[in-house]
């Protein structure tokens, strides 16, 4: 007998999985390292993840404070946060 769980699982270990991306630093065409602003876009800022929500009025990204929070931050606080598209390691 399957449960739900385990086809779950079983579907996300067969998924196939997407190559890493690299951080994007400040280079001549991204002078300040400026976050993407492609909707649903992931990005990582001290240790948490972000998502690009564009949906009704200026865009923002979304995450979750130290406690669990809903957290909402700007393109220019992300910005001076610090972020990448990779999860830091360690």
């Amino acid at each position: 007998m399957s449960t739900e769980a385990e086809s779950v699982s079983a579907e996300s270990e067969s998924a196939p999985v997407a190559p890493s991306m690299p951080a994007v630093p400040a280079t001549p065409s991204n002078p300040a390292g400026v976050p993407p602003t492609t909707p649903c876009t992931v990005v990582w800022s001290q240790g948490r993840p972000y998502v690009l929500d564009g949906s009704v009025g200026r865009p923002r990204w979304m995450g979750t404070d130290a406690h669990g929070r809903p957290q909402a931050l700007t393109g220019d606080d992300l910005r001076r946060r610090g972020w990448s598209f990779r999860r830091a390691s360690g």
